[in-house]
């Protein structure tokens, strides 16, 4: 059931209407009718993975508790480390068990055994990486003495499942969601339209600009051997373009629904590629699963407080392993430590924290250096993004090669022109919202109301007719 569905808009209205009608005034009964819309949702996915989502939801649920109860350090220990194992068991099995049956195969044929390790025909649940990150955060946080475990099931069961974040995000955690799903909601009518602008813009990013680049991203990294080296950029730019759209459109749609609900969700972009250097950057992009990295893995292995050494190797070491959260492939992996090296000089130098504000904040236009900076840091992640889209690694070289050849300097074979006219109008408008939590939020709040209510109908207006083919959403396969 795809956020930009004919399906999704059925049910989301109907889940709707009951939750704030019938169930308006009790805090229980919202809850439970959110939990079996989640779980209903779920299952349209693939109903039989409602078990592992109940196990795993069961499993840190009792956990947590146990790890609270009066007891000895270690006792505790024993419990964080059995969370961690069990759920990190389940997504290793079923996400990278043929990744390494295939590289253990690969590594003794190059040693000389011809032995084959047998990989299984394996469906990976949808979903998974997020909602076990959820289930290990709040462990984590309970641990660490942050947060209280909660007793109520169905509060916890919530938190986990929510369904416009169950799929692919944002990663929540407990103490920022589940102090929401403990008190009753209220219908605001101000939130509610500013949920359906987050909404219509997300659609539009979706539909509009991620699916119609889908269509020549295909047609170009599939038969990247047949084109020119300026073809080629067109692509790898054009997949670049694909992938924000197509994440930070469906976190606008989670968000937006979301706040329908009467919930706040995490921010997960803040205009990425307007960054001005590779750390900031990351401060941008896919936020929830940076900051989950940061907080769990980057900090206990010492953080920045070892020396320049620590720092370097605790910096590779996320970007490695947030490439491989992404998928059982090298080229992944590859990807991630890509990210590490543009990092380095950011980190050796010591400025990973000099641009924190908002570029050209308050400014029509960024200064010249500023400018230079984001298409410096706009090059380097397009760069990086070859790698991610790429089939293996012979494809990803064999692509970069056809880049940089004579060809490079030909005119592009594929030049979508109403595409481009699109993606500039969008970066137009997220460029004019930056300093805001989306880019349509305040944007146009100013006008007479028939002119503001006339791009919104515009906006939509462009959704039906222009859309591409219906693709899924990129991160449903992580």
């Amino acid at each position: 059931m795809l956020f930009n569905s004919i399906d999704f808009a059925l049910f989301f209205c109907t889940v709707f209407l009951i939750y704030w009608f019938p169930a308006a005034k009790s805090k229980k009964g919202q809850n439970w009718i959110l939990l079996f819309a989640s779980y209903y949702f779920y299952s349209c996915w693939d109903a039989r993975f409602l078990l592992l989502l109940a196990f795993s939801t069961f499993l840190c649920y009792f956990i947590g508790l146990r790890i609270h109860r009066p007891a000895l350090l270690r006792t505790k220990k024993i419990w964080l480390w059995t969370g961690i194992v069990v759920n990190l068991g389940f997504l290793g099995f079923f996400k990278y068990y043929n990744f390494f049956a295939q590289s253990m195969s690969g590594f003794l044929h190059t040693i000389g055994f011809a032995t084959e390790v047998s990989s299984l025909n394996i469906i990976l649940p949808v979903g998974i990486s997020f909602y076990t990150f959820h289930g290990l955060s709040y462990l984590f946080d309970i641990y660490n003495g942050k947060i209280k475990p909660t007793r109520n099931f169905v509060d916890y069961s919530l938190f986990v499942s929510f369904f416009p974040l169950l799929i692919a995000g944002p990663i929540e955690r407990a103490t920022h969601l589940l102090p929401q799903v403990a008190q009753p909601r209220t219908f605001d009518y101000q939130k509610a339209v500013d949920g359906l602008k987050q909404i219509l813009w997300g659609l539009f990013k979706k539909m509009v600009i991620a699916d119609n680049c889908a269509q020549y991203v295909n047609q170009i990294f599939n038969h990247s051997q047949a084109y020119s080296g300026s073809t080629l950029v067109v692509g790898a730019v054009l997949f670049a373009i694909q992938i924000y759209c197509d994440f930070s459109g469906y976190t606008d749609i989670a968000l937006g629904t979301a706040r329908l609900l009467g919930f706040e969700l995490l921010r997960n972009f803040a205009y990425p590629y307007f960054a001005r250097d590779m750390a900031e950057f990351w401060r941008r992009w896919h936020i929830s699963l940076s900051s989950w990295f940061r907080d769990y893995l980057y900090i206990p292995l010492g953080g920045s407080r070892g020396g320049m050494w620590m720092k370097i190797r605790n910096t590779f070491i996320i970007f490695v392993v947030s490439g491989f959260w992404h998928g059982a492939n090298w080229t992944f992996i590859v990807w991630g430590a890509l990210n590490a090296l543009f990092m380095m000089p950011l980190v050796v130098l010591k400025l990973n924290r000099n641009n924190l504000d908002i570029v050209a904040k308050g400014k029509a236009l960024p200064s010249l250096r500023e400018f230079g900076e984001i298409v410096l840091t706009f090059s380097l992640a397009v760069f990086a993004w070859i790698f991610f889209r790429a089939e293996d690694m012979t494809h990803a070289f064999a692509y970069l090669g056809g880049i940089f050849s004579l060809s490079l300097f030909s005119f592009p074979q594929v030049w979508p022109t109403l595409t481009l006219v699109f993606i500039l109008f969008f970066f137009l408008v997220e460029w004019r919202g930056r300093e805001q939590q989306y880019a349509l939020a305040h944007i146009g709040t100013g006008w007479v109301k028939w002119f503001r209510w006339g791009l919104y109908y515009a906006i939509f207006l462009v959704i039906i007719l222009f859309r591409g083919n219906g693709q899924h959403f990129i991160y449903f396969q992580f």
